[in-house]
């Protein structure tokens, strides 16, 4: 459609504008916020197509100001509000769009997701929207003056040819002339309020071009004919290699090679940076020394040096020596959080991810059962991510024995406890192998299957890989397994909701069995019955009909008035529903 045509190219205008490289105060702010759009713009519609407008409107104002050659000293704010502005109206309309409605795969809506968690994470570093009257009318005041210096602006590139003009000291010196009456000192104490504008601004280097982030584990790549190298945040660039990708995603040359080469020069240089700008940084240890949870440090290099000796002895030539110092490691992992943290900074995560492949059951085990320890401490779930565990941990949820298939699972589940996981998970083809444990695992294996199956789904975009790995048929299996009954309705809770899942339920004829629950189950397996039944029969006038056939009433009255009170909620809620059915039909 038109407005399609016209979206693109509005996406590649900006693309165009980037293209020229940046100056000035702003050029920051300019590249992330065009960054962003040129990498997630292959949506439409109106909402964003305004947000769009109003980000060329802004990069190009503010391409190249410099607040040394403006006459006012409030136009830098200004621009700053706009930018805070702007990055909202972006969200929102990426939050808005229907993408049920395109014909988009799985792999671009993971995208869409991650992008809008950077607009959020960026709309949080400029500060909340702006909400109160006096804040809109100051809004609308910089939008005025950022509309009047675009047309300024346009008609100066008309006239470039005839008039050689310098473009920045033009519009820095547009912004003093004609802003509206609004008071800087308006616009300052505004921005004053949020103390997200004070913190110090992360060197451009220090940022990976794809997160737009400060870079925690930073890897080379080499692309080009003259090996060109850049340096990305692993996980992002481990993510978009594995998703086929063989250009570098800055400079769209092609890689030579997939090797990611850490950056340890870059990774000093951060977290020396962090430290003279009292930046948080991820570890609780600095300079081998641990922070307690009073605010003191205690120094805790001779039990570091004691750990670096254990993780040298795991890549032995010697099985008995790796597997002894294996056994320890894992059992330090179980004990106590800072013997994680220690660990985890002496270098452990990397070498047990590279021990999953290993043909060694025992060390296999061991290793998945380390990760899955380790990953209880929650700053070290993102570095178990980095060291890219996962698809090893999937290869062994396939190939491990019991034991080790249920460290596997347990370890999933761990990490999909971060929501920004449940996609890489998903997407790595663990749901496949996670559903066949949960069918034919022991029992420890199936009930460690459900809880990462069940903490998967609660991302939309794997509730469609669970059903089609064959998990509704198993569910129904379990729901004559007393051990399992729970487990099996509490996935079935998050499914229902969704089409292809509410599909597949009425198909395998599950109805009649929940009903069967809301009369005989045990209270908990009542409630959660009915919690299903209420889900597929939301705005489903065939199912609503099935239900009232097969006598769903009576059971559903009794747990209205004896029911414990969630049932209650949800028998009373399905009863009207019928009742409102039955209206409609006479």
């Amino acid at each position: 459609t038109r407005s399609v045509q016209f979206l693109i190219c509005l996406v590649g205008d900006i693309g165009k504008i980037s293209g020229n490289g940046f100056l000035g105060d702003f050029k920051k702010d300019c590249t992330d916020m065009s960054r962003r759009v040129v990498f997630s713009s292959s949506s439409c519609l109106s909402d964003l197509m305004a947000a769009l407008q109003a980000v060329k409107k802004l990069i190009m104002v503010s391409a190249n100001f410099d607040h040394k050659l403006s006459p006012d000293i409030g136009s830098a704010k200004k621009i700053s509000l706009q930018f805070q502005s702007v990055t909202w109206k972006l969200e929102q309309a990426l939050a808005n769009l229907p993408y049920d409605h395109f014909n988009i795969s799985e792999e671009v809506k993971e995208q869409v997701d991650l992008v809008r968690d950077q607009m959020r994470r960026a709309r949080e570093r400029y500060g909340k929207p702006l909400n109160s009257a006096a804040d809109n009318d100051l809004l609308h005041s910089v939008e005025t003056t950022i509309n009047i210096i675009h047309q300024d602006s346009k008609t100066k590139a008309e006239s470039a040819s005839k008039e050689p003009v310098s473009n920045t000291y033009n519009q820095n010196e547009a912004v003093y002339q004609l802003e509206t009456s609004k008071s800087s000192s308006e616009t300052s104490c505004l921005l004053d309020e949020n103390k997200k504008l004070d913190a110090p601004t992360i060197p451009v280097d220090f940022l990976c071009p794809i997160s737009l982030e400060l870079m925690r584990d930073p890897v080379i790549v080499s692309t080009g004919q003259d090996l060109y190298i850049d340096t990305y945040e692993r996980s992002y660039i481990q993510r978009w290699i594995d998703c086929g990708n063989t250009t570098c995603p800055k400079t769209q040359q092609k890689l030579q090679n997939i090797i990611l080469t850490p950056n340890y020069v870059l990774r000093s240089l951060i977290t020396q940076w962090c430290v003279n700008h009292n930046v948080e940084q991820p570890s609780s240890l600095t300079n081998r020394r641990l922070k307690r949870g009073d605010g003191t440090f205690v120094d805790v290099s001779k039990d570091i040096q004691a750990i670096e000796v254990l993780i040298r002895n795991i890549t032995s030539a010697s099985i008995q020596e790796r597997r002894s110092a294996l056994t320890k490691i894992r059992s330090l992992s179980k004990t106590s959080t800072d013997n994680r943290i220690l660990l985890a900074e002496a270098g452990a995560i990397p070498v047990l991810v590279s021990l999953l492949t290993s043909e060694d059951n025992f060390t296999q085990e061991n290793a998945v059962t380390s990760l899955l320890n380790l990953s209880i401490y929650e700053n070290n779930k993102e570095l178990i991510m980095l060291a890219n565990a996962v698809p090893s941990v999937v290869q062994l949820l396939r190939t491990g024995t019991m034991e080790t298939r249920e460290n596997a699972a347990a370890t999933l589940f761990s990490l999909s406890l971060v929501n920004e996981n449940k996609i890489i998970i998903g997407a790595s083809g663990a749901i496949p192998e996670l559903v066949n444990l949960l069918g034919n695992g022991s029992n420890r294996g199936k009930k460690d299957a459900a809880t990462a199956l069940f903490n998967l789904c609660v991302y939309h975009g794997n509730k469609g890989r669970a059903v089609r790995a064959g998990i509704i048929h198993v569910l129904l299996k379990m729901l004559s397994d007393s051990s399992m009954v729970d487990e099996s309705l509490t996935i079935l809770s998050i499914l229902a909701s969704y089409k292809e899942a509410k599909t597949a339920i009425v198909k395998a004829s599950i109805i009649p069995v929940l009903i069967d629950l809301t009369r005989t189950g045990p209270p908990r397996s009542k409630e959660n019955a009915t919690s299903v039944l209420l889900s597929l029969c939301r705005r489903d006038k065939d199912n609503l009909e099935c239900i009232s056939r097969l006598g769903a009433v009576i059971p559903l009255t009794e747990l209205a008035v004896n029911g414990s009170e969630r049932a209650k909620r949800k028998a009373k809620a399905l009863l009207e529903h019928l009742q409102r059915s039955q209206q409609v039909q006479h």
